[in-house]
């Protein structure tokens, strides 16, 4: 093989690399909010908390979108307080989802549903709400809303401040079944948010009311 045709090879090779390395630096990557985790210690329960919100890298118009909620009173080995959902999202426009999936409680088990997801987000500010319906008889209808605020304080610390509230009523037998209110205010430093809490729950047709107060520790996984 002479030097030319070798010089030849070696230029295609270099030129062939650079092509696929531009083409990889043209496919957009997808901004993805952290997992949020959270772990609230209380006077009457102990209360964990998990929201994701994510979409797929490859089509981001495609993502999932879960909650859980646990809380266990002292002296309760059994957790009689949950509900998890998850669910596939696809997006209509941005801050507008359309979802479809699975919520599950103790009282009614699992039912699928399916529902809207409305959300914006910036530095300061970060307002979600989640509107949704079971998609069997006698259906529930609820909403989950959340608006967070978290001021920069300084180089290393965020003010924090959360109201997040849910509804919960049944639509064959039109009466209230569960709904509750969190309060959270604190301070972030870094991926970590720390500070006081409280949780209002109301239960059942006759709104039993349990409260419970305490601190919260929170983190974002990236």
């Amino acid at each position: 093989m002479t030097k030319i045709n070798k010089l030849l090879i070696a230029t295609s090779m270099i030129v062939n690399i650079y092509k696929v390395n531009a083409q990889e630096a043209r496919i957009p990557q997808v901004s993805n909010p952290p997992v949020f985790v959270e772990a609230f210690t209380g006077d009457r329960a102990f209360a964990y908390q998990m929201i994701i919100d994510k979409k797929l890298q490859s089509t981001p118009k495609i993502g999932f979108f879960g909650v859980t909620n646990l809380q266990s009173e002292w002296g309760n080995s059994k957790i009689d307080d949950y509900m998890l959902q998850g669910n596939l999202t696809y997006s209509i426009i941005r801050g507008i989802d359309l979802s479809g999936g699975f919520i599950w409680n103790p009282i009614d088990g699992i039912r699928p549903s399916a529902g809207t997801i409305f959300s914006y987000g910036n530095r300061t500010w970060l307002a979600v709400a989640n509107p949704r319906i079971d998609l069997t008889k006698n259906p529930n209808i609820d909403a989950l809303a959340l608006v967070e605020y978290k001021p920069i304080l300084s180089q290393k610390f965020n003010l924090y401040s959360r109201l997040q509230g849910l509804y919960t009523h049944n639509l064959g037998h039109d009466f209230h079944a569960r709904s509750y209110i969190m309060l959270r205010a604190g301070l972030t430093y870094k991926d970590i948010t720390f500070g006081g809490a409280a949780n209002f729950d109301w239960y059942g047709p006759m709104k039993i009311n349990k409260n419970n107060y305490g601190a919260f520790v929170a983190v974002n996984l990236f």
